[in-house]
């Protein structure tokens, strides 16, 4: 049996999940919303990423990103190590795409802020 918190709503339902067979059981959900968080977090968990990259002849050293998709939690290793190389040139608007197509997992890496040359 696993435990974990449900992050759907602000109720925050502590939630106990068991494998059945090829049934995944949940229990302690106060909402449909909170079984489906448990299933797809047992079944194929994914996140958005959020993470900063090294910027040349910025206001700042680094600028904030992100991805704009969720990705494979097996995946953000694999991921990390891309971005960790990437050095980006001003100016840089907001949304603007940094990484496309970042581990060949369909998921572009996006600015979250514009940054200015210095």
């Amino acid at each position: 049996m696993k435990e974990m918190i449900c992050i759907n709503c602000p109720l925050g339902c502590k939630l106990f999940v068991e494998k059945e067979g090829n049934e995944i059981v949940v229990k302690g959900n106060r909402c449909k919303r909170g079984e489906e968080y448990a299933i797809i977090e047992i079944k194929n968990p994914v996140r958005i990423l959020t993470t900063t990259v090294f910027v040349e002849g910025g206001k700042h050293a680094m600028l904030p990103v992100k991805s704009d998709g969720e990705i494979p939690k097996n995946l953000l290793k694999k991921v990390m190590k891309k971005i960790a190389n990437i050095k980006v040139k001003t100016p840089v608007k907001y949304g603007q795409v940094i990484c496309k197509n970042v581990a060949n997992t369909g998921i572009n890496i996006v600015a979250t802020r514009d940054m200015e040359e210095k």
